[in-house]
């Protein structure tokens, strides 16, 4: 079996195996160090301070990269950190900017409140129409799947046409991983994503990165990092790695239950929408099944009203009202209460690893 063949729990934990070396410990321990001891020799220290460089960090930051597919990764203190540092390294004054009109509120907030007052131009589009605005873009951030709509952008098409333009494509692929998308492979030019979700898995750290193949563009996110400050602690580097060797036998369990719910509720009478990129006839299976390899843990539905979410939830005995997602639980995040444009009994489920006969038998005897 050639490496690129693994499975996805093999790659997981051959991403976070340090090379063999006899008396040294199979799983690292963290380095939570500010200050490293210097060398007379001024040109070739590998850490002097903590803000610029950390043992923990590299170890995550080469797991990542290998999952990503790219040449170099960089870790931030959080999703937030790594999109906010990509987009002020990679847009400038008179610039266009595309960004998701469907996808994370704060990305649009952020564009809108601190990038358009530079005088960057900022276009919103949604999933169908991010095609048409990269024709006149500098630099496009693509999410995809949409969270929490769950459409999903077409990154061969977008690509070619940012390629064609000279335009720079950055691809969040929090909702799908690595182990489900591999976005550097269609086209792009660095993926961000937030890694508190299904690498941490666990609903316990909060973190973020950027990986990339084109090293101008790591150098000036890298550059981004150290000036502004937005790092990831040592501490929370060292839970991240420690959870990444398991997270492809997590999300392996996670996509199971969330194509079984997906498909159990789609008939049932209480339900009046289902949206999961994995269902055949749903709008996104095209494009979703020719460019992803697992379709993820997110299942978005509408029921009758914000009252009906909660009785959800509060009927059950494995579902949890959480906001985020990708750790262990299968959580309830009744989306609205966020200010998301989506109906007030839309709810975003989020699949953990229970067993699937028991999560489905529960779900439905939740909703009666």
């Amino acid at each position: 079996m050639r490496p690129g063949q693994y499975g996805d729990s093999t790659r997981s934990v051959k991403a976070v195996s340090p090379p063999a070396v006899p008396g040294q410990p199979v799983a690292p321990a963290p380095v939570p160090a500010s200050a490293f001891h210097l060398s007379s020799d001024e040109t070739t220290e590998l850490d002097t301070y903590g803000r610029n460089s950390n043992p923990t960090w590299r170890q995550l930051e080469s797991g990542l990269a290998e999952l990503e597919g790219a040449a170099a990764a960089l870790v931030f203190g959080s999703g937030m950190a790594a999109i906010t540092a990509a987009l002020r390294a990679l847009t400038q004054p008179g610039c266009v900017l595309v960004i998701p009109a469907d996808g994370y509120y704060q990305v649009r907030r952020y564009a809108a409140e601190y990038l358009a007052p530079l005088g960057i131009t900022v276009i919103e589009a949604g999933a169908a129409q991010m095609c048409e605005a990269a024709a006149a873009a500098d630099v496009v951030l693509a999410e995809t799947p949409t969270n929490p709509g769950l459409d999903v952008v077409d990154l061969h098409r977008l690509a070619t046409i940012c390629r064609g333009r000279g335009a720079t494509l950055v691809v969040d692929n929090t909702a799908a991983t690595p182990l489900g998308q591999q976005p550097l492979s269609l086209g792009a030019d660095l993926v961000v994503a937030s890694a508190t979700k299904v690498l941490a898995g666990h609903s316990d750290v909060v973190a973020g990165y950027v990986a990339g193949g084109r090293p101008e563009l790591v150098t000036a996110v890298e550059s981004e990092r150290l000036l502004a400050g937005p790092i990831l602690g040592a501490f929370e580097a060292w839970l991240v790695l420690r959870s990444l060797g398991s997270a492809g036998l997590r999300f392996e369990r996670q996509c199971t239950n969330a194509q079984a719910l997906a498909t159990m509720l789609r008939g049932h009478p209480a339900v009046r929408r289902v949206r999961y990129p994995g269902l055949p006839d749903d709008p996104a299976y095209p494009v979703a099944e020719a460019q992803m390899s697992r379709f993820g843990c997110l299942v978005s539905v509408e029921l009758a009203d914000a009252a009906a979410v909660h009785a959800l939830v509060q009927r059950s005995e494995l579902l949890i009202a959480s906001t985020s997602f990708g750790g262990i639980h299968t959580t309830v995040d009744r989306r609205a209460r966020w200010g998301d444009p989506v109906p007030e009994g839309f709810a975003r489920i989020a699949l953990g690893i229970e067993d699937t006969d028991d999560l489905l038998t529960d779900v439905s005897r939740a909703l009666g």
